[in-house]
């Protein structure tokens, strides 16, 4: 493994595969816009590591290797293909390791922090403890700060009033019970640190999604953990459902004031059209996870379904939109089914 100890034959058995590449800033920036869309079935990742710049592809299972390297010479010259390494690597790398140093983050009123911080997080902040685990979502990446900053400054302009304990948010503030249906979306949840941002800070009942059953068992825990178990629900499904059958779940808890994305360019833009069906009206949506060359063909995307900007942050490289649904509902939308129903 890169430079950490040997896998025992247990971590190799369940160890996944990730193909690595240390180049510059500019190469790493070009990868990161190219390889998603080639490598829809894999994760990818452009960070610095030390003095340089690391481009990782994370596989779920072994790869054929020398497929890897076609395609890789196919996008980006037989040069680079060549110098990627593939390497096992343990669950424990980027699990017990991630979080065993890192300190609390700090967006807005929230706090994202580990179990070896608890102690110190001061009792005016909504504090979200997130445990290593198979999960994206620390808070520690600027696509997720950026969402978190960006439902901070949403939850201000509305005036709710936050759920700080741990243990109880569905019974805080005088009994005030959260409203029955849904009002938060989160596609690609990870580990659920935006659905419980959400519940925690307004007492919303808060959908997540995500297609790893991994995450989604490790969303499930974080929400528990966080006292937020009762108003986040955490469903496996692949987008907004994959069969006529997933995608009813999503149709029957909305329509939906807030939605958050933090995925890729290529999903984000297959998702908008969904994504606008079942947005309440003048709900608000919170993309990430996007890179700079990247925001204008998602925001094309949305407006293109009648959403407009109303927003963007830069954090860290990376870029989160929000933006802002029609104040009417549009026709076949789960909203407008409602109010036919009504009538």
């Amino acid at each position: 493994m890169f430079g950490d100890d040997p896998l025992t034959a247990d971590e190799a058995a369940s160890a996944a595969i990730v193909a690595r590449l240390a180049t510059d800033r500019a190469r790493a920036q070009k990868l990161a816009d190219l390889l998603p869309e080639e490598f829809e079935e894999a994760a990818v990742a452009a960070y610095e590591c030390g003095p340089q710049w690391c481009v990782d592809i994370h596989f779920a299972a072994p790869p054929d290797q020398a497929a890897v390297r076609a395609r890789l010479a196919a996008l980006a010259g037989d040069e680079t293909a060549t110098a990627f390494r593939f390497e096992p690597i343990a669950m424990r790398d980027w699990v017990a390791a991630s979080l065993a140093g890192l300190t609390p983050v700090e967006a807005g009123r929230f706090i994202v922090h580990g179990a070896h911080d608890r102690d110190r997080i001061p009792v005016n902040r909504i504090a979200i403890e997130i445990e290593a685990a198979l999960a994206f979502g620390t808070g520690h990446h600027g696509t997720t700060r950026g969402c978190l900053l960006a439902l901070d400054r949403l939850l201000k302009m509305q005036g709710p009033r936050p759920c700080r304990r741990k243990a109880g948010c569905a019974r805080a503030g005088g009994g005030r019970r959260p409203a029955r249906r849904t009002a938060v979306l989160d596609i690609g949840t990870g580990s659920g640190v935006l659905a419980i941002a959400a519940a925690k800070a307004a007492r919303a009942r808060a959908l997540g999604s995500d297609i790893d059953p991994v995450a989604v068992q490790a969303a499930r825990i974080n929400a528990r953990h966080n006292g937020a178990g009762a108003l986040v629900d955490i469903t496996q499904a692949a987008g907004l459902g994959a069969s006529r059958l997933a995608a009813r779940r999503f149709t029957e808890r909305g329509p939906y004031a807030i939605v958050f994305a933090n995925i890729l360019l290529g999903p984000l833009t297959r998702l908008a059209p969904g994504v606008a069906r079942l947005l309440a009206p003048g709900g608000r949506v919170i993309l990430s996870g996007l890179l700079p060359g990247h925001a204008n063909a998602a925001l094309a995307a949305y407006r293109s379904c009648g959403l407009r900007l109303a927003w963007r942050l830069t954090l860290e490289g990376w870029v989160t939109l929000v933006l802002t649904g029609p104040q009417s509902a549009r026709p076949n939308s789960p909203a407008a089914s409602a109010s036919v129903s009504r009538s």
